[in-house]
């Protein structure tokens, strides 16, 4: 297979995964606005089956009482495990805390919602196993690409297991963060390993400034730490749901903590940033840059429009799972914007020198 040929291939599979897990993150937030979370109370099957039941008939009388069961037992292994490796605060609060002991009814509709969302996640890890395998080739000519395909491989196991304890602990708030930023971490890690294999692409006319790389950065993880704080204010949502027994959504914004506010208020930090970036990255007159930044700025701006109307009218849920999706979409987008920017700007500064000797 020519060199050509089998980085054509690696980009297309890589391509459709990155595609594939944004995708999956809408659904996952879907999940979580229709309340689908403990549509399937076990883990990997639902209901003890692989295939759903449709219908409470199908279930014994006491499933309520079997799965809490099971979902205490699995958290006691795991409390002792992390006990034992030194961790006996997070431990004790994994066991301790009253979600697991929420017994969630069935219903046909969210069963299945939330089967659909395994089955995509199984389908992406299929993905991410043939970008391993197509990623082979690159072991003679940059190791990295392989090691980043591997790595995302690893990283799609472990959150399956997350997933699993996300349903063991009964929705625990801290495991769907971690749930969260371990998603983003993958994108991040997958861009990356197509961005590297098709790097000899890359070419333009401006020289690296160690200015617009470090506020690349900077507006990059600020936006995850914004995404992150989104997650716990949407947690704090859903618990205020459950208080309320989801009725009067007008008064769920009062009801919320100072992760609401933090949220609210540090988005017009994350406003300014991606305008002055915008800034410095339109001066660059780079075609491909600018067409970055244009996504990036009507992205930001969507989601700050988002986040009004869900503060102010009633959080409709709608645009819930739209606000996560469109946030993990911006944050891929300037780390495309990142990885762009370090290739081309050192691949002109590169073609400097060696034009001045």
């Amino acid at each position: 297979m020519s060199n050509k040929s089998f980085k054509k291939r690696f980009r297309n599979i890589g391509v459709v995964t990155v595609v594939s897990v944004y995708f999956l993150i809408l659904v996952g937030g879907v999940v979580r606005s229709t309340g689908s979370g403990m549509g399937c109370p076990d883990w990997p099957k639902c209901f003890g089956s692989w295939v759903p039941p449709t219908d409470v008939s199908q279930l014994p009388d006491d499933y309520l009482e079997v799965y809490k069961e099971k979902r205490i037992e699995k958290n006691k292994r795991l409390a002792a495990t992390l006990e034992k490796a030194g961790f006996t605060e997070v431990a004790s609060q994994i066991f301790s805390h009253p979600n697991q002991f929420i017994e969630t009814e069935f219903n046909a509709t969210k069963t299945w919602i939330e089967y659909v969302n395994r089955l995509l996640g199984v389908l992406i890890g299929i993905f991410i196993f043939l970008t391993v395998v197509f990623s082979f080739p690159f072991l003679k000519s940059d190791k990295t690409v392989f090691m980043l395909a591997l790595a995302s491989f690893i990283l799609v196991g472990l959150q399956g297991w997350i997933g699993s304890l996300v349903v063991s602990t009964n929705l625990l708030p801290v495991m769907i963060t971690i749930h969260m930023a371990l998603a983003l971490v993958l994108v991040a890690l997958l861009q990356y390993a197509v961005a590297r294999a098709q790097r000899d692409s890359f070419e333009s006319l401006f020289s690296f400034s160690s200015q617009i790389n470090l506020l690349l950065w900077i507006v990059a993880i600020v936006t995850f730490v914004q995404i992150l704080l989104g997650t716990q204010v949407r947690e704090e949502v859903d618990l205020v749901a459950f208080m309320m027994n989801g009725l009067d959504r007008g008064s769920w914004v009062d009801k919320l903590g100072i992760n609401f506010y933090v949220h609210r208020s540090f988005s017009i930090v994350v406003l300014a940033l991606h305008i002055y970036l915008a800034y410095l990255i339109y001066k660059l007159n780079d075609r491909r840059l600018k067409f970055l930044t244009n996504q990036m700025l009507i992205l930001v701006g969507v989601e700050v429009m988002f986040g009004i109307v869900l503060a102010y009218f009633a959080i409709p849920p709608v645009l819930q799972p739209l606000h996560l999706t469109l946030a993990a979409l911006l944050f891929g987008v300037q780390f495309q914007m990142l990885i762009f920017y370090h290739y081309a700007s050192r691949k002109a500064v590169s073609k400097q020198v060696v034009v001045s000797k």
